[in-house]
């Protein structure tokens, strides 16, 4: 279960306000573990929409989990110019793309984003540029969000089929 989503937790307060669009920006090798198919397959009963980011290994994300899990929108990462950043996952299984910057042509090329600068510790809340799929997921979880602000009936299918 995923407290986030509305799941119950032995031990652990419900959640009062469940999110209804998750982004996951995680991920490793081999097939969906069953466990996080699981917790996938709950969040979505409780009408949650999870994206996930595609991977940066520039190889086919079906390799890449929870990217390879079933009901989840995948995302892989666009460069300045609109093309397969040269890191991002691919492959049949990506639902969509969006901006997830090159750093390879220099550091603002990468997308702004919310930085800590502290090391062992936290320090002070900053700014600056990242890559990665995991810089485009958000925008997709952005749109996700404002489709059901429209429309907050939609299903986690429904918003998956109009591949945001």
């Amino acid at each position: 279960a995923l407290p986030i989503s509305g799941g119950s937790v032995a031990g652990v307060t419900d959640n009062p306000n469940p999110a209804r669009v998750l982004n996951l920006s995680l991920g490793g090798g081999g097939t969906c573990p069953s466990t996080m198919q699981a917790a996938i397959d709950g969040a979505r009963s409780r009408g949650s929409v999870l994206v996930i980011a595609a991977g940066n290994s520039n190889t086919a994300a079906g390799t890449s989990t929870p990217a390879n899990c079933r009901g989840v929108i995948v995302v892989a990462a666009t460069g300045p110019a609109g093309g397969k950043a040269p890191y991002s996952n691919y492959g049949g299984i990506v639902d969509v793309a969006a901006p997830g910057g090159n750093m390879s042509r220099g550091t603002t090329w990468g997308v702004l984003s919310t930085h800590n600068d502290g090391g062992a510790s936290p320090g002070n809340d900053t700014y600056g540029y990242l890559q990665g799929t995991s810089m485009a997921t958000p925008h997709v979880a952005g749109v996700a969000a404002l489709m059901l602000s429209r429309n907050p009936t939609l299903t986690p299918d429904e918003i998956g089929r109009a591949h945001v």
